[in-house]
């Protein structure tokens, strides 16, 4: 059933906990739902966002429109061989309940993918990753609904034109598609990413099998990142830059202990963690935001924050690192 609501709190919808509201907020539990929400009045008038867990967004004012939200819950097999097994998964379920899913049936692929926040239907947006791995190397196809026709539509890998953090749908097709499940291609005989971070050491002498990978993956992610219900946050707030590997050649001369993760042979990424870290802002405050003192790509609502304290916070953290380091970090967040 559809549920359309007035002047709604958004406090509870997005991991940052502002006091934020929008002037409409819909809900859905189905594709035919969604297609006759598209017809309506509310939508073809207003404008409207569609989100998920609301893990990436901060919203700098209330909404003037329509937020859209998916209730389309299901996991299903679509196919298997003695090799691989095909999941498909609607928008709306919790990505980490996905994640679990998979394990549990000793299917490999998103493991170190474990406790990121959000929605299936995020997860295809954003091209979530962690721990060496990124959602776009199990994803086999998106299916969406054109948001002017109302038309299904169905994306190949290819076609989601993937990036780091990025997708067709925050670029040409934003705004112009609502994601309504994905298809996941998944390993019955798993292939370990262990090299990324301190994940390996991090394993120790235990035995290494999916649900291990995944325990110790939310075990770091929990010493790591504070819960939004203690301190509202939209988890890393900054991409890890990629910069040309003669520019990190020159930074290593001046700071030989930078890290760095290879991309290719032109370029590398920084951690952009380590960059703010020494750039000297961990629990630093700026009206009631703050750097979290246990990571520093974690920007936290530590005090009642407003949209205005995060973002002159994260702007001023993006100038020092650019005069420290000559770089340009950017944010993950989406501005809303």
């Amino acid at each position: 059933m559809i549920t359309i609501e007035e002047n709604k709190s958004l406090q509870q919808l997005h991991t940052f906990h502002l006091s934020v509201s929008a002037r409409w907020f819909a809900e859905y539990q189905s594709i035919e739902e969604l297609i006759d929400l598209l017809k309506t009045d509310l939508l073809r008038e207003n404008p409207f966002l569609q989100i998920g867990g609301g893990s990436n967004l901060l919203f700098t004012s209330d909404y003037e429109g329509v937020i859209l939200h998916s209730k389309i819950k299901f996991i299903e097999v679509v196919s298997e061989t003695s090799e691989y097994v095909t999941v498909k998964a609607g928008s709306g379920v919790v990505w980490d309940d996905f994640v679990k899913y998979s394990v549990s049936n000793g299917w490999g692929g998103v493991e170190n993918l474990s406790l990121i926040p959000g929605e299936v239907g995020a997860s295809a947006v954003q091209n979530i990753g962690a721990y060496g791995v990124e959602v776009k190397d199990i994803i086999l196809q998106v299916e969406a609904i054109e948001v002017a026709t109302g038309k299904e539509r169905t994306f190949t890998t290819a076609e989601c034109m993937y990036g780091y953090r990025d997708s067709i749908f925050k670029k040409e097709m934003k705004g112009k598609y609502i994601i309504t499940s994905v298809i996941y291609l998944l390993r019955k005989n798993p292939v370990y990413h262990l090299d990324y971070g301190n994940l390996r050491h991090a394993i120790g002498n235990k035995n290494i099998n999916l649900q291990t990978i995944r325990d110790t993956v939310i075990e770091i992610r929990k010493s790591k990142l504070p819960d939004p219900d203690d301190y509202g946050n939209a988890g890393s707030f900054f991409m890890n830059p990629v910069i040309p590997v003669s520019q990190y050649n020159l930074l290593k001369e001046k700071y030989p202990e930078i890290p760095f993760f290879p991309v290719d042979t032109q370029s590398v990424k920084v951690p952009a963690a380590w960059l703010i870290d020494k750039a000297g802002w961990k629990n630093k405050m700026l009206g009631g935001a703050a750097v979290h003192d246990k990571q520093c790509l974690v920007l936290i609502n530590k005090d009642n924050a407003v949209a205005k304290d995060i973002i002159d916070l994260a702007q001023n953290i993006v100038d020092s690192v650019k005069s420290l380091y000559g770089i340009t970090i950017k944010p993950e967040v989406n501005y809303i």
